[in-house]
C-alpha cells in the first residue's frame, strides 16, 4: 500500500507530490494518463508563469520543468500512460495501462486531474457542422505541439484566457483574427490578456454578442453570423453581423474533471462543478484531498501549485494520524459572489488565517468584501477598487474572529 497516490501530473499533482516527499512521506505514486509529465503546461509556450512562485517569468514548459527536474531527484514513483478507470471511498484506485488492469490502494489520495474545455455541443451553437471549429485548447495543442496551422481567418467565441492567448498566437503565426465575441457584458479572461492579446493587436472584442449561425462551403467554415444579445441573452433581431472566416475557436469555459470524484462518492458543488472542500482541501470523503483546477478553475498556474502544497500538507497529517477536528463551520456566499472555496472549515486548526477564494458574476467597482458571523455581525472587511468575474478574488479570514457559538460565516460584497 502507498502512503499517498496523486492522480494527475500537471502543476497541481507535481507540486503536491514534491511537498509530500519533502515532508517525509516515503511511498508516493503519481499517476498520469499522458505519456509525459507537465499536463496542460506543455502546450502553453507563452510566458507569464512563475512570477509568484519562482519570482521570474517562465513559459509553461519551463514552469512545469522546474517541478519535473525536482521530482526526478526523489524516490516518488511516476506511472505514465496510465488511465485511472475508477476510484472508491476506501481509497482503492483501479488503473489500466500496457501492463494490464490493476487495483492499488493508498492511505491518502490527492485528486489533481485538472479541467476540460466546454465544446460546441454544450452551448448548442447553431449552424452547419463542417470542419474548422475547434476548442481553443485543441487548436493550441495542434499549433504548439504538433506544428499544424488550424486556419487563416479566425473568429473566437468567448473571451476565456486560452482563447485570448490563441488570438495573439495565431496573429503572430500570420493568421488574421477578425473578432473575439463574448456573450456577456464583461470578459471571463484576465485583464492583462485582453490588453496583451487583443488590444495590442487591434483585434475587436464584441461584448454582449454571440454566434448565431455558422455557414460552411465544401464542408469547411466559410462565414459566421454574430448577433447582439440583451441582458437575458435573447438575440436582438436586426443586429446581425456577417464575418467571412475559415476557423472558429471556442473559448467558452472550463469544467473540472470530476468523474473520479463522483465515483468515490465525493460531494460535488454544483456551482464550481468541483468537490466541496474544507480549508485543508479535504473532500467529503475522509482521506481524499484535491487541488487545482479539479476544485475550481484558477486563473494562474502559480496559485494551482500553491494550493497543491496545502493539500499535500493536510494529506501528510492525515497519513500520520495527526488530524483531529471538533466541529464544522459552513462558508456561505451572497450574490453577486457565485461561490466560495473552501465551502467548509474545520475547527480547531493551527492556522491563524483561512484562505477563501471566490468569483463574482458581475463587475463591481469601489467595493468592500465583508464577512459576517451567523448572527449577521460583520467580523472582517476587505476594501477593493474593483472585483471582476475574470479574476479569482482571495481574502484571508482570521480564525480568531470565528466564535465558538457560530455554525457558519457569510461572505458578501457591498459597493461604496
Amino acid at each position: 500500500m502507498y502512503d499517498l497516490i496523486v492522480i494527475g501530473a500537471g502543476p497541481a499533482g507535481l507540486s503536491a507530490a514534491l511537498t509530500a516527499c519533502e515532508k517525509g512521506l516515503k511511498k508516493i505514486l503519481v499517476i498520469e494518463r499522458d505519456k509525459e509529465m507537465g499536463g496542460i503546461l506543455n502546450q502553453c509556450i507563452h510566458n507569464g508563469f512563475g512570477l509568484h512562485l519562482f519570482k521570474e517569468e517562465l513559459t509553461g514548459p519551463e514552469f512545469a520543468g522546474r517541478f519535473i527536474e525536482k521530482i526526478k531527484e526523489t524516490d516518488v514513483e511516476i506511472m505514465l500512460d496510465t488511465m485511472v478507470m475508477d476510484l472508491d471511498e476506501n481509497k482503492n484506485v483501479y488503473i489500466l495501462n500496457t501492463r494490464g488492469y490493476q487495483k492499488i490502494a493508498a492511505k491518502a489520495i490527492i485528486l489533481a486531474m485538472g479541467c476540460r474545455e466546454r465544446t460546441r455541443g454544450a452551448i448548442a451553437t447553431p449552424g452547419d457542422r463542417g470542419s474548422g471549429v475547434y476548442t481553443a485548447g485543441a487548436a493550441q495543442r495542434y499549433m504548439n505541439m504538433n506544428g499544424y496551422s488550424v486556419g487563416s481567418k479566425v473568429v473566437i467565441l468567448g473571451s476565456g484566457d486560452i482563447g485570448l492567448i490563441m488570438a495573439r498566437r495565431m496573429t503572430l503565426e500570420g493568421a488574421k483574427v477578425l473578432a473575439c465575441v463574448e456573450i456577456n457584458s464583461y470578459s471571463s479572461g484576465l485583464r492583462r490578456n485582453i490588453k496583451q492579446c487583443l488590444e495590442d493587436f487591434d483585434i475587436p472584442l464584441y461584448y454582449s454578442h454571440t454566434i448565431t449561425d455558422i455557414k460552411c462551403t465544401n464542408n469547411r467554415v466559410s462565414k459566421v453570423i454574430i448577433s447582439r444579445v440583451d441582458e437575458k441573452y435573447n438575440v436582438i433581431e436586426g443586429s446581425e453581423i456577417e464575418i467571412p472566416c475559415d476557423t472558429v475557436l471556442l473559448s467558452i469555459g472550463l469544467i473540472p474533471e470530476n468523474e473520479l470524484s463522483k465515483a468515490a462518492g465525493i460531494i460535488i458543488d454544483e456551482r464550481t462543478k468541483g468537490p466541496v472542500v474544507f480549508e485543508n482541501m479535504e473532500t467529503s470523503v475522509e482521506g481524499i484531498f484535491c487541488c487545482g483546477n479539479v476544485v475550481q478553475v484558477h486563473d494562474l498556474a502559480d496559485n494551482v501549485a500553491l494550493e497543491a502544497k496545502k493539500a499535500a500538507l493536510a494529506a501528510c497529517k492525515y497519513v500520520s494520524e495527526e488530524s483531529s477536528f471538533e466541529r464544522i463551520i459552513e462558508v456561505k456566499a451572497n450574490k453577486p459572489i457565485s461561490y466560495t472555496v473552501p465551502q467548509k472549515i474545520h475547527l480547531p486548526i493551527e492556522e491563524k488565517l483561512i484562505d477563501v477564494s471566490f468569483r463574482t458574476n458581475r463587475v463591481l467597482g469601489n467595493c468592500v468584501i465583508k464577512v459576517a458571523d451567523s448572527g449577521g455581525n460583520v467580523i472582517s472587511r476587505y476594501k477593493r477598487e474593483y472585483v471582476i468575474p475574470g479574476e479569482l478574488e482571495k481574502i484571508k479570514v482570521p480564525v480568531s474572529l470565528i466564535r465558538n457559538e457560530q455554525n457558519n460565516i457569510t461572505i458578501f460584497i457591498e459597493e461604496d
